[in-house]
């Protein structure tokens, strides 16, 4: 009975059971580490260590939700990463130049990718194993298995940079305007579609709970050097990818095609060429989250990305997107990401053996698809 319980709670409330989860996680630590873990030295630390994973997520959960998978991120991110730090130790070109370079880098084998899985009907699964050792190889083959170092302080900036205190608390307060707007937006338009209307005292309720959680982000970051720039840039992120999810056709497409492949391709819908688009996102955040690790590690290392896409399966899978595709956020997946980053971050602090954060982190990971093929069964 309770695993029937727990299994009906996390299907009709994921969101809140993730938050809860992560509640439970970091008093866990906390208490462990005498308080160290909940500092915003680390809660800071944690965040621009989760803003990797994030990226990854963001594109994996799309490719998820349209019944894809792709292996070979990690790999993938290691090598445009290198070619980062390459680009910029040995070449010297200027830092727009290298960030566009190796975002176009990365779009153009995401494609490559999808072309592969798509025209050339390769499963996608084994696209991705093979990108997963082929990347890697080619990462080794550039860099000659050394680190690529040092890189210069503009690239630096954009991994270890922080934003000013003054100018987070105007983002802050921008950021809860906007979601201001949007609320009384929705209640407009359900009111001009004649939908039924929450009561206002649950927006009201809502907005209030958002915006203390805000000002408690900004505040305990604005204590520890500002909000840090690989976290601004993930944040920016989510919201592009859930604009595109929630707002546009293009997203609708993607959610079409996971759950009716055929009924959608029947209905018109070039099937092929949204996953061909889905697949370049996929490597453009996969280069991305290159940058930001290279500028992170103010290197570039042949070990990079090593089980990263190991992390942002399990933040999709975590945070609510069905392994059957067709169902998916991307907000769950940086709750999920949040997750197997907090593991990570409160297990190095105890000093736990790496073999041990391998078997907890691929246990959360089975019972994540565990809970979406029991909650399936309900249904």
């Amino acid at each position: 009975m309770a695993a029937q319980r727990l299994t009906q709670f996390f299907s009709r409330y994921k969101i809140l059971a993730l938050l809860l989860a992560i509640a439970a996680i970091w008093l866990f630590f906390s208490s462990l580490t005498h308080g160290a873990f909940l500092t915003p030295r680390n809660l800071s630390n944690l965040l621009r260590q989760m803003s990797i994973t994030g990226l990854l997520a963001c594109g994996m959960v799309f490719v998820i939700i349209a019944g894809e998978i792709d292996l070979s991120v990690g790999s993938l991110l290691g090598l445009v990463g290198g070619v980062a730090a390459i680009l910029d130790f040995n070449y010297h070109l200027p830092i727009a130049l290298t960030v566009i370079l190796v975002l176009l880098l990365g779009v153009a084998i995401g494609l490559f990718n999808g072309y592969l899985s798509t025209y050339q009907r390769i499963p996608s699964f084994i696209v991705g194993l093979g990108g997963m050792l082929a990347f890697r190889g080619v990462l080794l083959g550039i860099t000659g298995g050394s680190t690529i170092a040092p890189v210069s302080d503009s690239l630096i900036f954009i991994g270890q940079g922080y934003l000013p205190p003054l100018a987070g608390d105007v983002l802050a307060l921008l950021l809860f305007a906007t979601l201001i707007l949007l609320t009384v937006r929705q209640r407009r338009d359900r009111v001009r579609y004649q939908l039924a209307l929450p009561p206002q005292w649950q927006d009201i309720a809502k907005m209030i709970a958002l915006g203390l959680l805000l000002l408690g982000f900004v505040a305990t970051l604005n204590d520890y050097g500002g909000i840090p720039v690989p976290v601004l840039l993930l944040l920016a992120m989510v919201g592009i990818f859930t604009f595109i999810a929630t707002q546009t056709v293009f997203g609708r497409r993607i959610y079409a095609v996971g759950s009716n492949m055929e009924a959608t391709r029947l209905s018109g819908v070039n099937v092929n060429r949204v996953k061909l688009a889905i697949f370049g996102l996929m490597g453009l955040m996969c280069a991305l989250g290159g940058i930001v690790n290279t500028a992170r590690l103010a290197a570039g290392s042949p070990s990079a990305g090593t089980m990263g896409e190991l992390d942002a399966i399990a933040a999709c899978f975590i945070g609510g997107t069905s392994m059957r595709g067709g169902s998916g956020t991307v907000y769950g997946a940086l709750i999920g990401a949040l997750v197997m980053a907090s593991l990570d971050n409160g297990m190095s602090m105890l000093d736990v053996d790496a073999f041990w954060q391998m078997i907890v982190k691929c246990s959360i990971l089975v019972l994540a698809v565990w809970l979406d093929v029991m909650s399936a069964g309900k249904r």
